[in-house]
């Protein structure tokens, strides 16, 4: 007999003699105070005001899909007299209740266990007394319920609990989900603290719905939380980790819009550890740095910090460059040179002896980092820094753009820095994703050597590149993916790919790239019939993503601005771009500062037509006329956070 059986077995008789329990007790009456931790607290005689809720700790341990949760409340009472309350919890079904305490002075109450159809009596009498519909949001769980306790005036308690569970697996993807209220205003702070103890090695973890903050111990053992600024996110907190034993380990999340087929989310992980025997695809870095007037003084000095520790961080092998611009473009080297000793000493004394002084010639800088002809087996990376807008030679936006997008004939990417607010923010963003990489910029008065750093350090340890997503069926059955290059995954990387499928046969996907240093195909295979409507996050991802896509082509639009430019509105091709994100802007309920207006009170949203035009000129104002400055700043910042968005934003 296995764990697993023994363990359902176990847990089936304990809920079978809870819920029998439950049966003949949950009609009795109801404390003054109701405690809903997931939502909040309710007066049930409303003659003053109800217990409050403070916060909830929560620590989560799962070890071989067995997790186990201990929910630690802090209640307060802020009247002047003694009150009795109860807390009922929202649960997954099929939990067995292991542990329960409380730090008030009365006796220790007991807790009861109710399974689904009993839960659903509670849910709904609560609701038809409390009057807030609300409380339906957690129909489906079951719930534990207590018996009544005192809180004395003015005194805070607190409630532990814990319940264990077999968590479900679908294929190598493990889920987690702890219940809470959707209310964008319920502002109580959870901390969530989980463990995760794996036999197989863990390749990533993945919340839709929480950024998490991630240590890893081991390949089978990791520790994570749920950042501070998210601990009053709203919603259920949904944790999924694939485990996989070697190479790209991959999960299907799908959300069905009928018989015809519906969105996915492909989630993939790395195998932890696979770069401790050594890079096994070496990095070709050029760094390339903006030497022009503007540089002088404190800039030019972290930049050279920068160039430096990017330099130690290069692994023995790994080769290197440096080029410095102004009017014109100097090189440290005629080629990339290996890191040794001496070559290092060598680019410390180039560095130290650049000034800054002159123009900004862009251009130029860029056709000679892309140029030269790589080292054998390498990744080619270019670091782009500049603080200015093109000033000197070639200045043309879109023969900039052109450049990078005709003219890099060994594929390297060029992820580009902007410094300060005085640059050309969609042109460094072009060049960016034109070429497999990022863009990144630093606010006035930020640290441009940490900022560096940072960029840098993400690009440690090369294992799948110059990847591909497809479906091998006849007739593709994916399609619209974003995003639509599959980028470089780096150590410690996650692939999170968001697209369309049809039908409803069980879906093929093929990855294919240089995986550690040599071309390999994994191969999938996902049944849609787990399809559900429960993963709605996944289709508004995605269109959070086409959105920032779309806002993508309507600023290129002002690259090439002229005399007879027409209004965004007035563009026929345009003003197809922009009717598309008012579309998916009300159809999935997405915000951006383009649409914002759609969330006005008095917004007659069945006007398309004027909305359009709205939005139109938002879009003509901010995002094709402001290529510079603060605002053209926070735009690249919110297209950034867009355009790889993996995490909801229901605020």
């Amino acid at each position: 007999m296995t764990f697993r059986t023994l363990f359902l077995g176990a847990l089936a008789a304990a809920i079978l003699a809870l819920s029998a329990s439950a049966q003949q007790r949950h009609t009795r009456g109801w404390a003054a105070n109701v405690i809903v931790p997931q939502a909040r607290g309710y007066r049930i005689d409303r003659a003053q005001g109800p217990v409050q809720v403070k916060a909830v700790d929560v620590q989560v341990t799962i070890v071989e899909q067995v997790a186990s949760t201990t929910l630690t409340i802090t209640l307060h009472n802020p009247t002047r007299r003694r009150q009795e309350a109860e807390v009922v919890l929202p649960v997954p079904k099929d939990v067995a209740l292991s542990r329960f305490s409380y730090s008030g002075g009365a006796a220790e109450p007991v807790l009861q266990l109710l399974v689904k159809e009993e839960a659903q009596k509670i849910y709904d009498g609560l609701v038809r007394k409390l009057r807030d519909p609300a409380l339906l949001e957690f129909a489906g769980y079951g719930l534990i319920r207590s018996h009544v306790f005192p809180i004395d005036a003015g005194a805070d308690v607190r409630v532990r609990l814990g319940y264990e569970q077999l968590l479900l697996a679908d294929g190598s993807r493990v889920d987690y989900v702890l219940p809470r209220s959707e209310n964008v205003a319920y502002a109580v702070p959870w901390s969530v603290s989980v463990t995760i103890t794996s036999r197989r090695p863990v390749s990533t973890v993945y919340s839709p719905s929480h950024a998490l903050e991630t240590e890893r111990h081991g390949p089978g053992k990791l520790s994570l939380k749920v950042a501070r600024d998210a601990r009053t996110e709203p919603g259920s907190f949904h944790l999924s980790y694939l485990v996989g034993d070697e190479g790209v380990t991959a999960s299907l999340l799908a959300y069905p819009t009928g018989a015809s087929g519906g969105y996915f989310l492909l989630l993939a992980g790395l195998p932890p550890g696979a770069k401790s025997g050594g890079s096994a695809i070496k990095r070709e870095v050029t760094l390339v740095f903006d030497r022009s007037g503007s540089m002088n003084g404190h800039k030019l000095e972290q930049t050279r910090a920068a160039a430096l520790q990017i330099l130690a961080g290069l692994e023995p092998g790994e080769t290197f460059n440096i080029l410095v611009y102004n009017a014109t473009v100097d090189r440290f080297a005629a080629r990339p040179v290996i890191k040794t000793r001496q070559s290092m000493q060598q680019a410390r004394t180039f560095l130290e002896g650049i000034q800054a002084q002159g123009g900004t010639n862009i251009h130029d800088a860029l056709l000679e980092a892309l140029r030269p002809q790589p080292a054998p087996g390498t990744l080619p990376l270019v670091l782009f820094l500049t603080d200015g807008l093109p000033t000197v030679g070639q200045t043309s936006e879109v023969a900039i753009r052109k450049l990078v997008q005709e003219h890099n004939p060994h594929q390297r990417r060029v992820f580009t820095c902007g410094v300060g607010v005085d640059v050309n923010t969609p042109l460094l963003e072009s060049v960016a994703l034109r070429s497999r990489a990022t863009s990144t910029f630093i606010l006035p008065k930020e640290d441009v050597e940490l900022k560096v750093a940072r960029i840098f350090e993400r690009l440690k340890g090369p294992v799948l590149v110059d990847a591909a997503l497809s479906c091998p069926s006849r007739g593709s059955r994916i399609s619209a993916l974003m995003p639509a290059v599959i980028p470089d995954l780096f150590e410690g990387d996650q692939l999170v790919v968001l697209g369309r499928y049809t039908g409803n046969r069980p879906l093929p996907m093929m990855l294919t790239g240089n995986f550690l240093g040599r071309k390999r195909v994994f191969e999938f295979s996902f049944d849609l019939k787990k399809a559900s409507t429960k993963n709605a996050f996944v289709p508004r991802l995605w269109a959070s993503r086409r959105i920032a896509l779309l806002v993508d082509a309507i600023r290129e639009s002002g690259a090439a601005p002229g005399p007879n430019t027409a209004a965004v509105a007035e563009d026929p091709k345009l003003k197809e771009l922009v009717d598309e994100i008012v579309r998916l802007s009300t159809e999935h309920g997405i915000l951006t500062e383009y649409t914002a207006f759609l969330a006005l009170e008095g917004t007659d949203l069945t006007q398309r037509e004027e909305l359009v035009q709205h939005a139109g000129r938002q879009l003509d104002e901010r995002a094709v006329s402001c290529r510079r400055g603060w605002g053209s700043v926070n735009q690249s910042l919110n297209s950034n956070q867009m355009r790889g968005l993996k995490l909801l934003n229901r605020r």
